[in-house]
């Protein structure tokens, strides 16, 4: 396999046909080759900031199994921050079954370590793979970054008075206490 990365940033090259169900080697993935090599390819950009108690990891571009591993660090370095993350989904155009467990396993991690994800402002066509997967049901989804902090605020500020007191109801007219 050869790839050429050419002056005016266009790659080109040879690439071997694999098999069905063939893996190529290590180093060998042709995609991989082509973002090591600088190739304008579809990916994920990570941005996080701080804000009022939680961290927001803004994802945009493209969440597949190519940039999985590097989504899941981004997840991890912020939750050693801040385990109340939100993740910020407006600017994110596709996501597949890898980005999917990335987010599972944010919510994971964020809950071990006594926080919450919560996901804000999905695209339709980010919101109904996350919907038909069931994510949807197992972590928060918010229509806006602003939304999902006031909700991340408003259960933390919950769990800071603890549950509600149960009232007390006075005994039935009549009944006798023993």
């Amino acid at each position: 396999m050869g790839i050429t990365r050419h002056d005016n940033g266009r790659v080109s090259g040879v690439v071997s046909v694999m098999k069905a169900g063939e893996t190529p080697p290590p180093g060998q993935d042709p995609a991989s080759l082509l973002k090591q090599e600088g190739a304008s390819m579809p990916g994920t950009d990570l941005s996080t900031r701080d804000c009022d108690g939680h961290v927001i990891v803004v994802l945009s571009g493209e969440l597949d199994m190519l940039d999985a591993a590097l989504v899941t660090d981004g997840l991890m370095a912020a939750m050693a921050r801040e385990p109340q993350v939100i993740v910020d989904l407006a600017g994110l155009e596709f996501i597949d079954c890898s980005g999917i467990t990335v987010l599972a396993r944010g919510r994971k991690l964020a809950r071990d370590a006594g926080g919450e994800l919560r996901l804000a402002a999905p695209r339709p066509q980010v919101l109904r793979v996350l919907t038909v997967t069931g994510l949807t049901g197992v972590i928060p989804v918010h229509a806006s970054v602003a939304e999902a902090a006031a909700m991340a605020a408003l259960s933390l500020q919950a769990r800071a008075t603890g549950p509600a007191p149960r009232p007390r109801h006075p005994a039935p007219a009549g009944a006798t206490s023993r």
